[in-house]
């Protein structure tokens, strides 16, 4: 396999995420229908789709939130286990996932931080309990990635203190924090006012410039033409189309996307 490029430059050719013929099933709803995709060190890949094409279950599978019906699934260099009891798929190693699980950051929609703790608290959780890291050492590096988001001075706030743009960039800190080899981002912006956007985006074009693995679901159109490297476009469960924001954004590569793009245009 040949390396590939990205906004940051060439890329190892041995991808950090890959999923192959990934299936999701509930019940009788298919939600995925065999999703193949590598995610490469530095890649910014933007994850577009209408509504209930998939999109934040793909990304909660690759975190193994939600456990795949199918396929497999290789996450910086491992195979994750599975194993079947009776008609159900299980996790078959649950260290190995622990262990993968704090290499892959994630940020939700609705932010996840406890209401009973401070910022600060709340960004040096994970990597003290969690991780087994010295707490002044975390404290430090928490200082840091607050002040990174700009909210060091909103440290002992407690999150209903903050605005919902706040409370996000305090969950990406808190992602941070736990020095993570790939982060996923599951619309973080779709829960905020929107005059709050652009201080979260922000902030996620910072760390796509120092060159950092980025998994983003996301209906900032924007955003993913300017800052991803790759866009995939999702539709009922499998990938239609995919390629640099350049080839899909100037139209013509998909008439759905085209379609797709263009309804976010009209509502802009």
């Amino acid at each position: 396999m040949e390396p590939i490029q990205s906004a940051t430059g060439a890329l190892s050719a041995s991808p950090v995420i890959s999923a192959t013929g990934l299936t999701k099933r509930y019940g009788a709803l298919h939600v995925l229908r065999g999703v193949d995709l590598d995610a490469h060190e530095g890649e910014v890949i933007s994850i577009l789709g209408a509504s209930g094409s998939g999109k934040s279950t793909f990304l909660r599978c690759l975190n193994l939130l939600e456990v795949p019906s199918g396929g497999t699934l290789n996450v910086l260099g491992e195979d994750v286990r599975f194993r079947m009891k009776g008609a159900e798929r299980q996790i078959a190693d649950a260290r190995q996932v622990n262990r993968l699980r704090s290499q892959v950051g994630m940020v939700f929609q609705n932010f996840c931080l406890w209401s009973h703790r401070t910022v600060l608290q709340n960004v040096m959780e994970g990597p003290v309990h969690v991780q087994g890291r010295n707490r002044h050492e975390v404290r430090e590096e928490a200082e840091k990635a607050l002040d990174r988001v700009g909210l060091l001075n909103r440290a002992d706030y407690y999150p209903s203190q903050l605005s919902g743009g706040q409370q996000q960039r305090v969950a990406i800190a808190r992602a941070i924090v736990m020095r993570p080899r790939v982060l996923l981002f599951d619309e973080p912006t779709s829960a905020l006012d929107p005059e709050l956007v652009g201080e979260v985006l922000k902030v996620m074009q910072d760390l796509a410039a120092e060159g950092r693995t980025m998994l983003i679901v996301t209906h900032e159109m924007a955003f993913a033409r300017d800052v991803s490297s790759r866009v995939v476009f999702l539709e009922k469960g499998t990938v239609r189309v995919q390629g640099t924001p350049q080839d899909l954004f100037k139209g013509g590569m998909d008439e759905r996307f085209d379609r797709f793009v263009s309804h976010f245009s009209r509502q802009g």
